[in-house]
Order: structure tokens, then C-alpha cells, then sequence
């Protein structure tokens, strides 16, 4: 398990789109709340799931392309990406059960 790994927009579509296993990205900022609130919830999550889909995190202050290219308008967003298509998206914070029910769906 490599851990969360961060993102920016320039390997963004090698680690996601071309990625073997499925990605969950996380589309965050330092200054938000719900942000801070969630990724404890993806940490949680990337060590129960890591070895069948990759995790990492997008800062949408640092990487405006990538966000702006998947209309992120509200964060956090956490987009599933399955053979680098979109299989899943959670806008804001949710339940770890709400995240865990979309990585079944695609692992």
C-alpha cells in the first residue's frame, strides 16, 4: 500500500486515467473544513481498500486544470475513477458507509 498520494495537474491523467486499478481522488483545499473533516474518513479507507484501487488527493487551489476540467465547482468533491472513466462522485462531506458503497461498486 503506497498511502495517499498527492496529485497535481500534470500527472494527473498518467496516475488516474491510466491507472490499472481504480483511483479515488480526492479534490481538497487546506482552507476547507469539510476537507480536513473527511480525510481521516480516506485514510481510514485507503488501508482497508489500497491494495484494489489507488488513492490520492488533487489541492484545487495549486491544480486549478484538473478540477476545472471535471466542473469541480464544491469541495470536497471524491471522484472514482474506473479505467479512466468517472464510475462514482460524492460532493461534500458524507459517511464513511456513503464512500465505502461507492469503492464496492468498482473494485
Amino acid at each position: 500500500m503506497a498511502g495517499i498520494i498527492e496529485l497535481n495537474d500534470d500527472n494527473f491523467d498518467d496516475e488516474v486515467l491510466k491507472a490499472k486499478l481504480p483511483v479515488l481522488v480526492d479534490f481538497w483545499a487546506p482552507w476547507c473544513g469539510p476537507c480536513k473533516a473527511i480525510g481521516p474518513t480516506v485514510e481510514d479507507l485507503e488501508k482497508s481498500y489500497g491494495d484494489k484501487m489507488n488513492f490520492v488527493k488533487v489541492n484545487v487551489d495549486e491544480n486549478p486544470v484538473v478540477p476545472s476540467k471535471y466542473g469541480i465547482q464544491a469541495i470536497p468533491t471524491l471522484i472514482v475513477f474506473k479505467n479512466g472513466e468517472i464510475a462514482e462522485q460524492i460532493i461534500g462531506m458524507v459517511a464513511k458507509e456513503k464512500l465505502e458503497e461507492s469503492i464496492k461498486k468498482v473494485i
